[in-house]
């Protein structure tokens, strides 16, 4: 790993992406909100689904380097799972009695927050969602995220193409239901496998809570019912390399094709190392440094950003692979352990 100090990191990072993440996006002014023109200390909230998901660790440490930067106080909290809407709507209730003016969150429950991040709007709090939209949008002012749906259609292109004439006998290790991310990547997959919910070609389906012990336990479970699995989608790299992990046991790792979608240093190292065939690489860090810096922007003068019509501002996803595929642009793990997440820890 190269030495590379997090400070240079974060500022490049910040330079590259902002202008691209911001583009066709023009600023609005909101003068009737409490927050526009604040001479008090810039204060914000980031709310990720866990504290234990590499994923949200990365999104956590650029927000709270790009927080540093601009000079803004960041209190930070996550639910105890993914999943958890209670923690969660608690983090937003005791941020805006903490006097906090912008909230950055990752739902856990796309439907069942939104009456809270309504209740903060009203009291004048910017709230953004970073990863992961709201239902309808609702109850933000802005999201920045991955189109999962997208990051979904190329784990799904990448496995059928790399299958060739082979028939899938396919394992879908899924999230959990409500999370409109699952919903996104499941859907997406089906569509690059050319499949439906109700193909033949699926062996089963099992909810892993995009957990490592649980993506293990759920791949057992389906190689049990069905030993002739040849193909795994799987939400994310945890759940991934869990799987990796049961196919090693049974002696399966050959001859089975895994696919993911996260683009972390590990699952990176996982693709390097053949326990997955290729992963998608989305951007957290670009989510956490943009929603960092419209927060400070919406404390400082009430600006908020313009959305696309999409109702997100899209941060990028990447095929990474050292198998590549003709028709299929990729990028091999020299690149992606250069690029995880926007860069390294």
């Amino acid at each position: 790993m190269r030495s590379t100090s997090r400070t240079v990191r974060t500022a490049a990072l910040a330079a590259l992406t902002i202008p691209a993440l911001l583009a066709g996006c023009t600023a609005t002014k909101s003068g009737s909100d409490s927050g526009g023109g604040s001479s008090g200390p810039v204060k914000i909230g980031l709310i990720t689904k866990t504290d234990s998901n590499p994923y949200f660790v990365s999104m956590r440490s650029a927000a709270q380097d790009e927080a540093d930067k601009m000079g803004a106080d960041l209190t930070a909290a996550a639910g105890t799972a993914d999943g958890d809407n209670d923690s969660q709507v608690t983090a937003v209730q005791n941020m805006i009695a903490s006097g906090v003016k912008a909230i950055l969150i990752t739902p856990n429950d796309s439907k069942a927050i939104v009456p809270t991040l309504l209740d903060a709007q009203s009291k004048g709090v910017f709230v953004a969602a970073l990863d992961t939209q709201t239902d309808g949008n609702k109850g933000v002012d802005a999201t920045w995220a991955t189109d999962n749906f997208k990051a979904g259609e190329q784990q799904g292109a990448y496995v059928k193409a790399a299958l060739g004439s082979t028939k899938p006998i396919l394992a879908m290790l899924d999230l959990q239901p409500g999370v409109s991310v699952g919903d996104q990547r499941h859907d997406g997959f089906l569509k690059g496998m050319g499949l439906t919910n109700d193909s033949p070609e699926i062996a089963g389906k099992q909810d892993t809570g995009g957990d490592q012990g649980k993506g293990q336990t759920a791949m057992e479970n389906l190689l049990q019912k069905n030993p002739d699995i040849n193909s795994v989608y799987t939400i994310n790299e945890p759940a991934a390399i869990g799987a990796a992990t049961a196919l090693k046991n049974a002696g399966k790792t050959d001859s089975v094709i895994v696919g993911s979608i996260d683009g972390g240093c590990a699952g990176i190292t996982a693709v390097k190392n053949g326990q997955i065939a290729a992963t998608v690489m989305q951007f957290p860090s670009k989510m956490a440094v943009a929603g960092v810096d419209a927060g400070v922007a919406f404390i400082k003068d009430g600006t908020k950003p313009d959305v696309p019509s999409t109702g997100y501002i899209d941060t990028g996803v990447q095929l990474v692979t050292d198998k590549p595929i003709a028709g299929l642009e990729s990028k091999d793990t020299t690149w992606g352990l250069d690029n995880c997440w926007g860069g390294k820890p």
